[in-house]
């Protein structure tokens, strides 16, 4: 990588974006083409906002900013290292979270809900609310914002993930009534509820996982492959809603791709899936009532 005749951060953008399709790269992880990824490793690397200037972008870098970038550029090209790694921050519902390799990369189309503080789908504002298999945090922290007045529990089997969610409530100051807690499921909250349960769980089932692309291999496993059809970890969900949820509580959960076995499995289960605007699919809600009714039909096929 020459830098001779690299200069300023138009240089640099637009480089990154020619070797970006040269390259192949797949974009999945926050942005969906070469320019966006390109300018959000160019200016996240160099601390400048997304919204700069124009005439900033003809500045001329110093000679260690250049290595630093180009050193970043390299791996993004490389070894396919996302650029949420590479910067060690990543964005989700205008909110800023830390996130490393012990977390996926944030990019849940469950952040268009947040933003529309789940309208029309919540029958009052919820006053507690459990974000399962949590990662970072982000959806959690996110919710904390849309609703201030909510104690939001994030639950995950990783330790690892919780360091990073702990490290994110701490950022965002929400210690007071935002925490987590470590466990399989609902392992780690016997005999809590919840007025809204909202999971994106690893659901990605194996053929889909063993066709993904190498930025997903830095990624931790567990938070992707769940079994042959994705559902291992959804099908105990479902099977415990009705035990953690109030009595007009709200269970909404991502299961992307795996909707088709979703439906396959549960032909007799009336799933709201819910439709984006920006973009994503395979989101579900069930009221409380109905995780009552269906709790013996989810229990009857734990195993498939």
């Amino acid at each position: 990588m020459s830098q001779s005749r690299l200069r300023t951060v138009r240089d640099h953008i637009r480089w990154a974006v020619s070797r970006f399709h040269d390259e192949q790269l797949f974009f999945g992880h926050g942005t969906d083409n070469a320019w966006d990824e390109a300018r959000q490793l160019v200016l996240g690397a160099l601390h400048l906002p997304w919204e700069i200037a124009d005439a900033y972008l003809d500045c001329r870098l110093e000679e260690d900013e250049q290595e630093h970038l180009l050193a970043l550029l390299k791996r993004r090209i490389e070894e396919r290292v996302p650029t949420a790694y590479l910067l060690g921050e990543a964005w989700f519902c205008g909110l800023p979270f830390i996130v490393d390799e012990r977390v996926l990369v944030p990019r849940s189309p469950i952040a268009e809900l947040i933003g529309q503080h789940f309208a029309p789908w919540l029958p009052a504002e919820p006053a507690r609310i459990l974000d399962l298999c949590t990662g970072s945090g982000c959806i959690g922290i996110a919710c904390a914002f849309a609703f201030p007045e909510a104690e939001v529990v994030l639950a995950d089997l990783s330790f690892e993930a919780l360091e990073v969610a702990n490290q994110n409530i701490e950022r965002h100051e929400l210690d007071e009534r935002v925490y987590t807690v470590q466990g399989d499921g609902f392992a780690g909250l016997p005999g809590q509820r919840f007025d809204l349960i909202v999971s994106n769980p690893p659901y990605v089932d194996a053929e889909d996982f063993a066709d993904m692309p190498a930025e997903y291999q830095h990624e931790p496993e567990l938070g992707l492959a769940c079994g042959d059809d994705g559902l291992d970890l959804v099908r105990r969900m479902l099977a415990e809603a009705a035990d953690h949820l109030s009595e007009q509580g709200t269970l909404i959960i991502e299961v992307g791709n795996s909707q088709v076995h979703v439906e396959a499995l549960y032909p007799e289960v009336d799933f709201t899936w819910l439709e984006f605007e920006q973009g994503g699919h395979g989101v579900f809600l069930l009221a409380a009532k109905q995780c009552r009714e269906h709790q013996e039909l989810f229990r009857s096929r734990l195993n498939g």
